[in-house]
């Protein structure tokens, strides 16, 4: 009877803080037909999302970027094909299309000089998270925010996202792609050690927990390449058609 109850309430409040919000304007000029076409298997895609919890984790964490996504398909695949996988409040972890998010600004981010093998390690264990649940513990803090929307100093706004229950069949989507990665040992933003030595030593880093991670940090992490179709495609500024303006007093 409490777990039916408690998961009704789960059902609403999922429903309430995954509603967009009026007012959003995309920026990027990109088709989203572009950015399949330079998608390659494990990239990540940032969005910027425009959902009630969209804008406390973009408070919270001083960045344009509140959800990620990991693309696990092929070169030939369309913006319709199910190839992410993400993990959000409705669904959990599972595959959506890239076309779902073609109303809202994105970035491509890519590991650097990831082998073969090891991209496909790191798929496998994306994928073995399907079906796992949305890691609801996580967001508390982030429901307060949006009730007393409080003063929240810089240095606490990151362990705000950095709750959760610790189970591992829950997940949000930075987490899950977090651990994807160290699975692999593939690095995010890792702390370098001070116990390198006085001879040059091979200097030697730390893993943060992967629940620390939040999107913002693919961004900012050294060892990711930000993409941008229109670049891959071969940009050329002097093929730009101008349209003159009516008014070019307004200009000055």
């Amino acid at each position: 009877m409490f777990s039916a109850i408690k998961r009704a309430i789960g059902e609403r409040l999922a429903t309430f803080l995954s509603k967009d919000l009026p007012g959003y304007q995309r920026l990027d000029t990109v088709s989203i037909q572009d950015v399949a076409a330079v998608l390659q298997r494990g990239d990540i895609v940032l969005v910027e999302g425009n959902t009630r919890i969209s804008t406390a984790i973009k408070y919270l964490t001083q960045s344009s970027w509140s959800h990620a996504c990991l693309y696990v398909g092929n070169t030939n695949d369309n913006c319709d094909t199910l190839n992410l996988i993400e993990a959000n409040l409705k669904n959990g972890v599972h595959k959506v299309a890239l076309s779902r998010y073609a109303s809202l600004n994105l970035r491509i981010c890519r590991p650097v000089s990831l082998s073969h093998e090891d991209t496909e390690k790191l798929i496998e264990f994306a994928q073995s998270k399907l079906g796992h649940q949305y890691d609801m513990k996580n967001i508390f803090d982030l429901i307060r925010y949006m009730i007393q929307k409080p003063a929240v100093p810089n240095r606490y706004r990151r362990s705000m996202l950095s709750l959760g229950s610790g189970e591992p069949t829950r997940a949000i989507c930075s987490t899950l792609i977090a651990e994807s990665f160290q699975s692999i040992n593939y690095p995010i933003l890792p702390t370098k050690g001070n116990d390198c030595g006085a001879y040059g030593e091979v200097p030697q880093y730390y893993k943060s927990h992967f629940t620390h991670f939040t999107p913002r940090d693919f961004d900012l992490s050294p060892y990711f390449k930000i993409i941008k179709p229109t670049i891959e495609k071969g940009f050329d500024y002097q093929q730009l058609n101008w349209q003159q303006p009516e008014n070019p007093d307004l200009e000055q």
